[in-house]
């Protein structure tokens, strides 16, 4: 038994992100991967790393400076945390460094790709650059000098700097000795970051924007006789300090945070290691950032840029392609009313299309006997063809209410946007909800039929973003299921009148009102079966587990000998194995081509398994701060075949990593029966089963060790 008088051991929760993030670049470093897969997943580590820096070192410093009464009830000391946080970023940022330079960059050498620096041009090279600049970049180029008249230098976030470091005039009478400049790296505006150079045979050519302008500086700048030019960029606070209450003029709210966000507090400078201390000592002066913001960083910043970089239609350096597969139950033409009023459907994104879905809400947009339409939407994408398709909902005179979430980190832009739009349109815009955010993924659509209102759902894990919807592994449920229907009515209800729904929910798992609970007694009854001496079992699939009450409650089953297996991509607080605490708990998580998002919660329950599938984490801002909600799968047919999935997620021999990061493979005996197993490449082989003609499910997936 688990001494309840003692803490849980946990993982810090920024500890744990950085060693999710460890799992994107080993998906860099695996030569397994394709070539410029593997750049990209260089790209997500750097994306993510920002970020990071925005939000959690940002905080981190804010927490830093307290009182020492305040900090001293925080537990770490936030700067002991800093400190030993950055450590391990800088231990990270040396093996992404390696891995770009001395693997990535040979390799695509050897695939006749060629990223070369102004130092590696050939004469007809140099010359065709120099043209190029002439042509398509001195125009965009706007450096300011950094002296006495420019009392203050500000720089954009996440944006590349470019300074300029003028040395050795020709005439010092009439030129200083010496000049620094800066000025904002055009990449926007020039079209991207990288501009490709005439072929030369089968050899391909690339260059950074970056170093384009270094081949042309001296060019700029014919008075002096020495020209360096070097690269920095900024990272700011990305924390929105708004008042978690909701008002008429929340929208101001959300704007004025968004321009503070762009002058927000320096959480950390990158700059090239060979930047002259002058350079470092004016950009120090003229911007007010100080030594403790200064992290050394490589000549080339912004790595996401790598995004963009050309393919050269080389094919077998992607990812094969995994083209969407067609449904096995909802119908390619006709009414997917008609069709989620026979029976319930899963779809699941990406390995299925999520037109589906907007052809759902365009079907109701156009319907004469849909009344009605709801919707949450908590990231919307700035070319939205949901958000589209509610305003030509709104125009046909449908009744649209639209719950817009303000405060969805980094896409309240796009969000501000259409609900602005939709407001215009005349639909009924509702901005979130007192002190929580609405994390929740519905739809509702009211239609009548056969003289009464018919209520049809679409419940998701993941947003009502097309965008994402390419990438982020998830689930949708289309249902009529009439109880179902009517409690997702009821929690939009809820949106309207504020009032506590409280035990108004016999199948939803709801927070902020009884989903932690529930989860409790669910767990409990597992529990109860293990000291029984009957089979009890816990299977969950998360982005995040951080409640540090869940987790004890975790531990108390796990020492009660109920099995909890855990499939975490992300963040972990729970450390598995631990005597006393954990030791029936096994926990892995999956980095592959596709980001997995979607959340199920699976309990034994003496051979009845219950199956939810959830837009919640169980992390203390999803359980207590936001509204969520965890629908079960009733259909039997529809909860195998979830089962069937979540089963290759556990058997995954080849892109699953323990808590530590550590490669699980198959053992010995599995290996000889069943060979690797790699989850998203089976989940696609099994839905193109069941998308054959024939629409029979495929045989069950193999089963799970215990």
């Amino acid at each position: 038994m688990t001494d309840k008088s003692s803490e849980p051991q946990l993982l810090s929760r920024e500890i744990s992100w950085l060693t999710f993030n460890r799992r994107v670049l080993q998906e860099a470093q695996d030569p397994a991967v394709p070539l410029l897969e593997r750049l990209k997943f260089l790209a997500i580590f750097s994306s993510n790393l920002d970020e990071y820096f925005k939000v959690r070192v940002a905080t981190l410093r804010r927490l830093s400076k307290l009182k020492k009464k305040t900090k001293a009830k925080l537990g770490q000391d936030p700067a002991e945390q800093l400190s030993e946080l950055l450590a391990e970023v800088g231990r990270q940022q040396q093996q992404f460094g390696d891995t770009f330079r001395n693997h990535i960059l040979p390799e695509l050498g050897r695939e006749h790709i060629h990223l070369i620096s102004e130092n590696e041009l050939t004469a007809e090279q140099r010359t065709w650059v120099k043209q190029y600049f002439e042509d398509n970049v001195r125009d965009l180029l706007s450096p300011i000098i950094l002296d006495d008249n420019l009392h203050h230098l500000f720089l954009r976030d996440q944006s590349v700097y470019l300074t300029f470091y003028l040395t050795e005039p020709h005439n010092p009478q009439k030129h200083d000795e010496e000049r620094v400049l800066a000025m904002e790296l055009p990449a926007k505006r020039h079209g991207g970051r990288f501009v490709r150079l005439p072929d030369v045979g089968t050899e391909h050519y690339v260059m950074f924007l970056d170093d384009v302008i270094r081949t042309c500086a001296a060019s700029l700048y014919p008075s002096y006789g020495k020209v360096q030019v070097h690269a920095l960029k900024l990272s700011r606070d990305a924390e929105l300090d708004i008042d978690e209450e909701v008002s008429d003029n929340l929208l101001a709210k959300i704007k004025s945070s968004l321009q503070k966000r762009a002058t927000g507090f320096p959480a950390r400078l990158l700059y090239d290691p060979a930047m002259p201390d002058a350079i470092l000592r004016a950009i120090e002066q003229k911007t007010g950032i100080g030594k403790d913001e200064l992290v050394e960083g490589s000549r080339y910043h912004n790595f996401r840029d790598f995004f963009g970089f050309p393919d050269f239609g080389l094919k077998h350096l992607q990812y094969a392609p995994m083209p969407p597969l067609p449904h096995p139950t909802l119908p390619r033409t006709g009414s997917l009313l008609a069709a989620t009023a026979r029976r319930d459907h899963l779809l699941h994104p990406p390995y299925q299309s999520f037109d589906y879905v907007t052809r759902l809400l365009n079907e109701a947009a156009r319907d004469p006997q849909v009344s009605d339409i709801s919707i949450t939407l908590y990231r919307v994408g700035s070319k939205s063809a949901v958000a589209k398709a509610l305003l030509k909902a709104a125009k046909n005179g449908k009744q649209v209410t639209v719950i817009v979430e303000l405060k969805a980190r980094f896409d309240e832009e796009s969000n501000m946007f259409w609900a602005e739009k939709l407001q215009k349109a005349g639909a009924n815009v509702i901005y979130g909800m007192p002190g929580l955010k609405v994390h929740s993924k519905m739809l509702l659509i009211t239609r009548a039929e056969e003289g009464h209102n018919r209520l049809y759902a679409y419940l998701s894990t993941g947003n009502f973003n097309e965008a994402t919807s390419e990438v982020y592994a998830d689930y949708g449920l289309f249902t009529a299921h009439p109880e179902i229907t009517r409690e997702v009515a009821e929690v939009f209800r809820y949106f309207h009148d504020h009032l506590d729904k409280t035990g108004q929910f016999q199948y939803l798992l709801v927070a902020p009102f009884e989903l932690r609970q529930q989860l409790n007694a669910l767990i409990d009854h597992e529990i109860e079966l293990a000291r029984k001496g009957e089979e009890a079992y816990i299977i969950l699939k998360l982005n995040a587990l951080q409640d540090e009450r869940m987790i004890g409650k975790l531990y108390e089953a796990s020492e009660a000998g109920v099995r909890v297996e855990l499939l975490i991509r992300g963040i972990s607080c729970l450390m598995p194995g631990l005597p006393g605490q954990s030791t029936n708990i096994q926990q892995r998580g999956i980095v592959d081509r596709f980001l997995e998002h979607a959340r199920m919660y699976v309990f034994g329950n003496g051979g009845e398994a219950k199956l939810y599938v959830a837009s919640a984490d169980w992390m203390n801002r999803n359980l207590d701060r936001r509204v969520e909600v965890a629908f079960p799968i009733l259909d039997p047919d529809l909860r195998a075949e979830l089962l069937d999935l979540l089963n290759f997620q556990r058997q995954d021999s080849v892109k699953s990593r323990d808590w530590q990061n550590n490669f699980i493979g198959p053992t010995e005996e599995a290996a000889a029966a069943e060979g690797e197993v790699r989850a998203q490449f089976e989940t696609y082989a099994y839905l193109a089963a069941l998308g054959r003609p024939a629409r029979k499910r495929p045989a069950t997936a193999k089963k799970a060790p215990k």
